[in-house]
């Protein structure tokens, strides 16, 4: 995904900053790191606090393949209900941001 899509993803927060990483992209807002782009998806960080609203969504966990078993990310794919809906996405990228902010530094 261009870097231009990702910061109209974006835009309910203002200016965004994307970095390449990990052959994806992280997407910081105020420094924290709120997304991620791998293989061409958005996938916002979750925590304790809201994974289980992105699961309810129907949203998908990030896993990978570690090196001993597989590890589960703190980041989630966009639930499909937002994805056509500005207002919808802008409500689970605020969730995002918020549990960035809740993170240690």
């Amino acid at each position: 995904m261009d870097n231009e899509a990702i910061r109209e993803m974006f835009d309910s927060l203002g200016e965004v900053t994307i970095k390449r990483m990990f052959g994806g992209k992280g997407i910081y807002h105020q420094g924290r790191i709120l997304a991620l782009e791998v293989s061409g998806d958005i996938l916002l960080k979750a925590d304790a606090e809201t994974a289980p609203d992105f699961a309810q969504a129907g949203a998908i966990q990030w896993v990978y393949d570690g090196k001993t078993k597989p590890v589960a990310m703190p980041y989630w794919t966009i639930p499909e209900a937002a994805l056509d809906d500005p207002e919808e996405l802008a409500r689970w990228v605020a969730l995002a941001r918020a549990a960035a902010l809740r993170a240690k530094q």
